[in-house]
């Protein structure tokens, strides 16, 4: 029997069911070697507003709301290996701002920590630009 991927999804503090693991786990896979990474592993916790307020407070030393943050635990290049937190409650209330389905806009968000975890920045106007465009585009070939 073949191992699982090390993608490990935790639930903190919400009541919240992923839906087609198996599936988020081959596409996240097949995103980071596509990238041209191996993976070690991604954790990805979800949880509501004040949990992640809070890392954001402790960790980053913003008190703001936010959807994601992400941990990169690599040590070795070109290997991947994180922690995702995602905000259940902000991945809901931004769906119907962009007015798009809850998980089409979770699987943004978790993609998005991901492309982090690849080196992908979106501090400047320029790499915010590459970033999405990449978004999209791992969106796009998603077999979900």
């Amino acid at each position: 029997m073949p191992l699982k991927p090390p993608i490990n999804y935790f639930f903190e503090n919400i009541s919240f069911k992923i839906k087609q693991k198996k599936n988020l786990r081959n596409w996240i896979c097949q995103t980071i070697a596509s990238e041209g990474y191996g993976l070690e592993q991604v954790n990805f916790i979800f949880c509501n507003d004040d949990y992640l307020t809070n890392i954001n407070v402790n960790y980053l030393k913003h008190n703001t709301l936010t959807d994601i943050i992400t941990f990169d635990n690599s040590n070795t290049t070109k290997q991947v290996s994180g922690d995702i937190f995602i905000s259940i409650e902000r991945v809901i209330e931004n769906s119907r701002i962009f007015k798009v389905k809850k998980r089409d806009e979770l699987h943004r968000v978790m993609i998005h920590g991901v492309l982090h975890l690849l080196n992908y920045n979106d501090k400047s106007t320029k790499s915010k630009k590459t970033m999405t465009e990449k978004e999209n585009f791992y969106l796009m070939v998603r077999s979900l």
